[in-house]
């Protein structure tokens, strides 16, 4: 039986700060006819300009992914890309009234819990897979990241992630349709080292992250000056570092969260191909960078003949 392209039955709309830019924006995702694929329409700028989910727009993946067409830009797309993707949605319009996708808990769950159970609905149009007749490998000496796609009639992706950090350690992740990405993969949140969060707030980096969307490793020793820093830095009482080395902001939802939620930015930086890809996705080291890097590949050996 051929998979039918899907849509949601209704639209639904959140609210709240981007991770990057701090700024509060309210994201309406609606229905949209067979064969749209997923559209982004920045409505306070144009409600007559459309940014189509592909490669060709990324413009910029530092520490997430943007798309930007005519000037106008989206920025951190990969969690909503990929929840419509683990959801098996074809087909929606996504409305957001500021520059970036709003953050919320740093994973996929509130589009999730919002739309699971009863928002998608079938078309009467069988869905267009993203099909290769060969091999492709993606990589980067400077990173010692590789991604390698090779046909299947099974999608699946495999993450190896590897920080050089005694508390995460080597960590490996895997997703097929034979697993529930709405349990084993949406739910995942997104993650950053204590360190490094000092460096990002002073360069305008994370200016809406706080304590309650993202996994913090506490790699290095710190001291109570320093905890007392972070606690007032996110309005927070004292934070402690944990004997398993994460911070106590947040309880894990699975030992190998981390490698989990780079399994959650891959398939979504990986719809920006144009649609559902038919391969055996294995990525090493991945990241936004050579994510839509081999997106880009694949769509200009697929498309550009």
């Amino acid at each position: 039986m051929k998979q039918l392209q899907q849509t949601l039955r209704k639209s639904y709309s959140f609210e709240g700060k981007g991770l990057h830019t701090g700024k509060i924006a309210r994201l309406t995702i609606n229905p949209a006819p067979v064969d749209t694929g997923i559209l982004f329409r920045r409505t306070d700028v144009s409600k007559d300009l459309y940014i189509e989910a592909l490669a060709e727009y990324v413009s910029s993946t530092d520490r997430s992914t943007t798309l930007t067409k005519d000037g106008v830009s989206v920025v951190t797309v990969e969690h909503l890309l990929s929840s419509l993707t683990g959801m098996g949605i074809d087909n929606a319009v996504i409305d957001l009234d500021n520059v970036e996708v709003p953050i919320l808990d740093g994973s996929a769950k509130p589009y999730i819990d919002a739309i699971w159970e009863s928002g998608i609905v079938g078309q009467d149009a069988p869905r267009k897979y993203i099909e290769l007749d060969h091999e492709i490998t993606v990589s980067s000496e400077k990173t010692g990241s590789s991604i390698v796609i090779t046909p299947s009639d099974t999608p699946s992706f495999d993450v190896k992630i590897d920080f050089n950090s005694k508390v995460l350690g080597l960590q490996n992740a895997h997703w097929d349709p034979s697993q529930e990405y709405v349990k084993e993969v949406g739910v995942c949140r997104t993650f950053v080292f204590f360190h490094e969060i000092e460096y990002l707030f002073k360069n305008n980096l994370i200016k809406g992250g706080d304590v309650e969307n993202a996994i913090v490793i506490v790699e290095h020793p710190v001291s109570k000056d320093q905890l007392e820093y972070m606690s007032k830095l996110f309005n927070v009482p004292m934070l402690e570092r944990c004997e398993n080395g994460y911070l106590n902001n947040l309880r894990l939802r699975f030992p190998n969260e981390c490698a989990r939620h780079k399994l959650l930015d891959l398939i979504g930086d990986f719809r920006l191909v144009g649609g559902f890809l038919k391969a055996d996705v294995k990525a090493v080291r991945s990241g936004h960078t050579i994510n839509t890097n081999a997106a880009k590949e694949i769509r200009k050996q697929l498309f550009s003949k």
